[in-house]
Parts: C-alpha cells; sequence; structure tokens
C-alpha cells in the first residue's frame, strides 16, 4: 500500500524519509530518522516498533544490515512487513517479506533503500531509485521527485491518498532544539505528492535566508512602490500590524538587540526612512518572512513578490 526510500546526503549527513501511499495520514506511521543515526521505513501492516527499536539499535553501533536482521528475526508477521533502514555511515537494508501483497519488491545501495508494495510493477521502485541516483537537486527536493518519478510509473495500484517527508540534521530543528529540520505532511489530498512539494517550497520560503547577492535595493522607485502597497494594507507607520507583536511587559525599548538581517545597510532613498522600515519589518513579522529579512534598504525579491500579492488581491 505504500513506496518509500530511506537516505543518506553524503554531503551533508543528513538523513531522510520520503513516503506515499494511500493510506490516511502516513506521515504518522511509516518514517523516523534521527541525526547521526540512521532512518527508518516501516510498511506493510506497518510494524511501527521497528522505528525506535530500529533506532536504539542504531545507536547502539548495529548497521543497517544487521538492525533490519534483527527486527525481522523477532517479529512473528515478518512475512506480511516490509521496511528499509539507511544508517549514518551509509548502509542501507531493505525487507520485503513473502506475504506482502503483488506486486512488492525494494533495492538498495550505498545510503539509499527504496521498497513498496501494491504497486504497478518494478517500474515504480525503479523511478524511486533512479531519480535518487541521478541527483541534481538540493536533497529534501530530490526525495519528493523520487515520489514524483514512482507515481509517474504508476505508483500505488490503489491510488493516492497520503505522503510525507521528513530529513533530520543536528540542531536543525526550530530554534536548533532538535533534529527536525524537514517534517512535512499531507495527510489527505487528491494529489498528495504536488501538495508535498508545495509544502516544501513554503519550508524554503519561511525557514531560509535569501543569498545576499540575490537582495535587490531598495531604490526610490521600488520604495514608493512598498509604501503605497503598505498603506493599502493599513500598515504604514504605526498602522496595524505594529501592534501585533508588542510584549505583555509593553513596547520594545529601542536599545533592545535588533533582529538578525541579511546583507549591509545602504542608504535609504529619499521617500524611505527608519519609519517605513519598521513598518515593512512589522509586515514581514505578520507573514512569518523574518528569516527574510534583509538590511535596511534592501529587500528579498521574494518578499517583494509576496508583498505585490497583497497588494493586488
Amino acid at each position: 500500500m505504500t513506496y518509500s526510500i530511506v537516505a543518506l546526503d553524503p554531503a551533508t549527513g543528513d538523513l531522510g524519509v520520503a513516503v506515499q501511499s494511500k493510506f490516511l495520514a502516513v506521515g504518522a506511521v511509516v518514517p523516523w530518522a534521527r541525526a547521526g543515526v540512521g532512518a527508518i521505513a516501516t510498511q506493510s501492516f506497518a510494524n511501527v516498533a521497528y522505528g525506535p527499536d530500529g533506532l536504539a539499535l542504531l545507536a547502539a553501533g548495529l548497521g543497517a544490515e544487521e538492525t533490519l536482521a534483527r527486527l525481522v528475526a523477532e517479529d512473528d508477521l515478518r512475512e506480511e512487513r516490509q521496511a528499509g533502514i539507511v544508517d549514518a555511515r551509509g548502509g542501507s537494508a531493505t525487507h520485503t517479506g513473502g506475504g506482502c501483497f503483488a506486486w512488492a519488491g525494494g533495492r538498495l545501495g550505498p545510503g539509499f533503500a527504496a521498497q513498496g508494495n501494491i504497486l504497478a510493477g518494478a517500474a515504480v521502485v525503479d523511478g524511486l531509485v533512479d531519480t535518487f541516483l541521478a541527483g541534481g537537486r538540493p536533497f529534501p527536493d530530490l526525495l519528493v521527485a523520487c515520489l514524483a518519478a514512482a507515481d509517474a510509473a504508476g505508483g500505488d495500484r490503489r491510488g493516492r491518498e497520503s505522503a510525507a517527508l521528513l530529513v533530520v540534521r543536528a540542531g536543525g530543528g526550530f530554534g536548533g532544539g532538535n533534529d527536525r529540520w524537514i517534517d512535512l505532511r499531507v495527510d489527505h489530498h487528491d494529489d498528495p505528492i504536488g501538495e508535498l512539494g508545495r509544502l516544501l517550497d513554503l519550508q524554503h520560503l519561511y525557514f531560509e535566508r535569501p543569498d545576499p547577492a540575490t537582495l535587490q535595493p531598495v531604490d526610490e522607485a521600488t520604495a514608493g512602490e512598498i509604501r503605497a502597497i503598505l498603506e493599502s494594507l493599513g500598515g504604514g507607520p504605526g498602522g496595524r500590524f505594529e501592534s501585533v507583536y508588542v510584549p505583555m511587559s509593553g513596547p520594545a525599548h529601542a536599545d533592545e538587540p535588533s533582529r538578525p538581517v541579511v546583507g549591509e545597510p545602504r542608504p535609504f532613498p529619499p521617500n524611505w526612512d527608519g519609519g517605513w522600515q519598521r513598518a515593512l519589518d512589522d509586515w514581514l513579522d505578520v507573514e512569518n518572512l523574518e528569516e527574510r529579512t534583509a538590511a535596511p534598504g534592501w529587500i528579498d525579491p521574494r518578499v517583494l513578490a509576496i508583498l505585490r500579492s497583497r497588494g493586488s488581491s
């Protein structure tokens, strides 16, 4: 009922699982991963204990093959199970029990294991693997592309319902507090892989900082456009966005540390000043675009495009 790929990014050490299924909320069942340890997919009448138990074995020093062999050996329903494991050293293993529904099978190689059941045929798993080996994309985007290729090859014979992407990186979670760098789930959708790709693009937008080389200067024409849009939204200096994030202790003091920004400040044009810069920053806060805050006098082109879309809606 499911196809998945577990993989290691050799360039960064990131570990990930991508999965699609005709099953509600597959992301709550199949993918498991821990930074510096490994990634696991457990499916086909999934034994969810494979996740935490397998990660514990990997953390204790066992490789992917030995870990999967031990999990399977201790499972009375091993013939109905399917699983894939990759460890932090790039070792991989996959298991398809003889009781899994046809077509079922898997492929593995250094740094990846791909598997699926109730598939249109072997070409579905080939789509996962061939796309992964071709590379050419950032690791999270590559894993979603693997799912898309598998779907194009016929995918799950029953259809589509849910998809998920889990990528772990040490300190990669929000605020650096855990390793859950990317954890996206589409629980019920007519096009779960397409929706997963859309969410991944939003992940890049909201949580990645722009390249300083791509920043656009706030010249006189751009400043005039931004002012007009913010005014149309009621968001000029002292406008409705300013009061959204006032702390319970009262307005922030001038000596409080400023937010991190990308780039170095440049002189303002004559129709732009600190008040308008703060108004723009307030709007960025409300739109959850804080990570894309540019130094005064600059703006991220993606931010400008979103601002324009808000102004025209």
